[in-house]
């Protein structure tokens, strides 16, 4: 029987990014996973319902609502928004991360399922921040169209900021890859 080790969250979790690496996220198994971390099926459901959780479980890490809501007064809405960015990669977009969140992201482009479990995040972190925007009284339209730009810059500035030859922090790339989607819009 397996004994208590320190942070099996993140055994469990390194575990089944590389099994899904290895074998894909179909041919894995929850055994699978609870072997190659050398912990028991019980911890495995203490901290995650389905090996999908592993991948989505964990509740974003940045309150992107909250960090709209505390943009300083006068902040126009995409300013507001990449302060939602700003906070992303001060406390989830960290270098000691991106490679695991890498993989992370491999795993799910090679599964439509996953993807669409993506896709639905997605959604509603654009709806979190268009309601954070809403009660900063910007108008319904500007809430939502500074929201789908953050949700695409955010999207866009992560791809950057995984691909292998990327140095910049997520930060700069947001707020470069947020430059880049103002210029496109004004065009």
């Amino acid at each position: 029987m397996p004994r208590w080790q320190p942070n099996p969250r993140e055994q469990l979790t390194r575990a089944a990014l590389s099994l899904f690496a290895e074998r894909g996220y179909e041919n894995t198994t929850v055994v699978n996973i609870v072997e190659r971390a050398g912990l028991g099926k019980t911890t495995f459901f203490r901290y995650f319902r389905d090996k999908r959780e592993v991948l989505f479980g964990a509740d974003s890490p940045v309150d992107a609502a909250g960090e709209i809501a505390a943009a300083p007064a006068g902040t126009s809405p995409l300013e507001a928004v990449a302060a939602a960015l700003d906070a992303a990669g001060a406390q989830a977009f960290t270098p000691d991360r991106r490679e695991t969140l890498a993989l992370r992201q491999s795993v799910i482009d090679t599964n439509p399922e996953l993807q669409e479990r993506e896709a639905l995040k997605s959604i509603g972190l654009a709806a979190a921040m268009t309601d954070a925007l809403r009660q900063r009284g910007f108008p319904d339209l500007t809430s939502s169209v500074a929201a789908e730009l953050g949700t695409l810059t955010l999207r866009i500035a992560f791809d950057r900021w995984i691909a292998a030859a990327n140095t910049a922090d997520f930060a700069t790339l947001a707020r470069q890859v947020l430059s880049e989607v103002r210029a496109a819009a004004a065009q």
